[in-house]
């Protein structure tokens, strides 16, 4: 349903006038670049009533356009009134919001400083536009209509060195070499999931992500974190002890631009180090900070925490066969429902599917917001069913899952597409296409310094063959219990994505699919590890890499038993001094539903590949579940050789 915005935008409008603007942009992010938002930051959302992850909102006195991507076409055209012209970005003749500004020229344009990033406020300068940093006018207007609420700020933990693998004093040497190495005198960083690493801490201020609101400032004699007064005055000793051992100062959250301003004396003269700032760093750091004295770049931290370390790797892994269970428990019992005649709609069995979640150890929470979606919402690709009126799920209609979990020692997101009855010859193929890209993918062997902009169309081949495609990446890479979406590496069309080679030890994503607008949706999604590959040659001796997708090990241990060894072997990993012991990594561990694959279109090599994947499935999740019962008896049928 449209959300009505008509007195948000006279109020904001007034603003703007007030203020000599003729247009005001709103971005999706709260000031620290977050992807998923506190409710108290949905500035975009408020003003235009669309709610997806990703667009940007142009206000000006006579018109408002909301520019997103193929992933939320159908979501911004129903949740937008008559107010919004939806500008839908990929197609032709659609023009970004930084193009369609430059075109237009309004004679003045605002933007709030704290939620611009530096470099997209100088590409608007660069195109001509007036732009300049203001105040947070919709913020205005929210808190004047009332509602707005305050952020939340929960408590801060450790994550203990069994899970995490590494030292904060040993991160913070070696973002010190590389910032001496860069000719830097220090670094403010911005992103939370960044912090979160740094520190070795995790939070839960932002649903899904377990982070906490902060800036840090890394110089080489001092580590400042500036945290909220709710969290800065509730810290747990253990935190406290944690962060004096490691040389950590905690300051005032409000502080940082003082602090910034503080540095900015220091710093000015001929000769003076510069600080570094990650490349989504604001408008308000660069004014505080004095921009002649930022340089921007790609944060070595991001790229540092990009390659998980063996200890982390062990906790994917783990986590990720004990969300198989989960996941086979749930469409187990999923099937039984809808096979007796019960109904349940999306929303109920989004929630029962949590509900078998919470019964793994060191369960922590959803990643996200399941994707729970039968029939036409399944192709809506961020779909999530609301809880008051989603619809029934039909056991003639495709069903589509995209779910995940935060655990202790990683983090889960898988999509699995099923049909509880006889699926049509349409969606066989369309399946079976997206499956033969999720096989080119997880198959893929290519040189070191290759791109996931380069290897997009290995995804996609198989569908452009039957005139398919889909409107979004075909993969993201995942934190290690933090952001299920996580830069650098990812694999898709954007051009950031040609800018990041992939590097052994980055963890992502491999999510293919193929939308067909109010009939149904696809997607099969699994979680990857780049790894080396043992090729024949080795030309021009760059080396080769591939995505590694099988576990070795058969696990025949009970659950308790399973968990105290695998706990043992993280600690073993902790004392481990070279990754030259790389284990095995398992993709998402759950089937893949045999009736909607039709065997005539796969290669030899294709069905040896979902055999193989399969018999590892059953054998890393049978002991599990143990002999008999709904869910082994689902596995065990789900497993047969094609």
């Amino acid at each position: 349903m449209a959300t009505s915005t008509t007195t948000r935008l006279v109020s904001l409008r007034r603003l703007m006038q007030d203020r000599g603007l003729t247009a005001y942009i709103v971005p999706s992010e709260d000031e620290h670049s977050s992807e998923y938002l506190s409710p108290y930051d949905e500035l975009r959302p408020y003003i235009s009533g669309f709610t997806g992850s990703a667009g940007t909102a142009v206000v000006e006195l006579d018109k408002a356009h909301l520019f997103t991507d193929g992933r939320y076409y159908l979501q911004a055209r129903s949740e937008m009134d008559d107010n919004w012209t939806l500008m839908k970005l990929g197609l032709p003749d659609t023009p970004t919001h930084l193009q369609y500004l430059s075109s237009s020229k309004p004679s003045r344009v605002g933007v709030p400083s704290h939620l611009i990033p530096l470099a997209d406020f100088n590409s608007l300068r660069s195109q001509g536009v007036n732009v300049e940093g203001t105040d947070d006018l919709v913020g205005m207007v929210w808190n004047e209509e009332g509602g707005r609420g305050k952020r939340l700020e929960g408590p801060i933990k450790v994550l203990g060195l069994e899970f995490c693998g590494q030292t904060v004093s040993s991160k913070l040497t070696s973002l010190r070499s590389s910032l001496i190495a860069s000719n830097h005198q220090g670094m403010i960083l911005t992103t939370l999931d960044e912090i979160a690493w740094l520190f070795n801490l995790r939070g839960f201020d932002i649903e899904f992500n377990p982070v906490f609101f902060s800036y840090a400032l890394v110089t080489p004699s001092a580590s400042l974190l500036f945290l909220p007064h709710g969290h800065a005055e509730n810290l747990s000793p253990e935190v406290r002890h944690h962060l004096v051992k490691e040389g950590v100062s905690v300051k005032p959250y409000e502080d940082v631009w003082g602090t910034l301003g503080e540095l900015r004396k220091g710093l000015l003269g001929e000769g003076k180090q510069k600080i570094l700032g990650g490349l989504r760093t604001s408008l308000k750091v660069a004014e505080c900070l004095g921009v002649t004295n930022l340089d921007l770049a790609r944060s070595p931290v991001t790229d540092a925490k990009a390659i998980k370390n063996l200890v982390e790797l062990e906790g994917f892994r783990q986590c990720h066969v004990r969300d198989g269970v989960a996941l086979v428990k749930y469409f187990a019992w999923l099937e039984e429902v809808l096979e007796g005649g019960g109904v349940i709609n999306e929303f109920k069995a989004a929630t029962k599917l949590e509900e078998f979640r919470k019964e793994n150890a060191l369960f922590q929470g959803l990643s996200f917001e399941t994707i729970s979606s039968t029939g036409a919402n399944a192709a809506i690709i961020h779909y999530s069913p609301s809880s008051t009126n989603s619809a029934i799920i039909r056991k003639d209609q495709i069903y589509l899952c995209d779910s995940g979990a935060q655990y202790l020692d990683g983090t889960t997101d898988v999509t699995r597409t099923l049909h509880f009855g006889t699926p049509s010859a349409q969606e066989i193929r369309a399946f079976t296409r997206v499956l033969q890209g999720h096989i080119a993918i997880e198959t893929a062997v290519f040189p070191c310094g290759t791109t996931g902009y380069l290897l997009d169309a290995f995804a996609r081949r198989p569908l452009w063959e039957d005139g398919l495609d889909y409107r979004h990446g075909t993969s993201h890479g995942v934190g290690h219990f933090l952001n299920v979406h996580e830069g650098p590496q990812g694999i898709g069309t954007r051009k950031n994505y040609d800018e990041s080679p992939l590097k052994e030890g980055m963890v992502m994503s491999n999510e293919p699919g193929y939308y067909e607008d109010g009939k149904f949706g696809i997607r099969i999604e699994s979680i990857v590890l780049v790894t080396k590959a043992l090729t024949r040659n080795n030309f021009g001796g760059k080396g080769f890499l591939t995505f590694e997708n099988v576990t070795r090990e058969t696990l025949s241990l009970t659950s308790h038993a399973f968990q105290d060894h695998h706990r043992q072997r993280r600690r073993a990993l902790v004392r481990a001094t070279t990754d030259s012991e790389t284990r095995p990594f398992p993709p998402s561990v759950c089937p893949l539903q045999l009736s909607l694959i039709d065997s005539s279109l796969l290669t030899v090599a294709e069905r040896t590949w979902v055999n193989s994947y399969h018999r590892k499935v059953k054998e890393m999740l049978g002991p599990l579940l143990g002999e008999g019962g709904r869910a082994r008896s689902w596995l065990d049928r789900s497993c047969v050789e094609l």
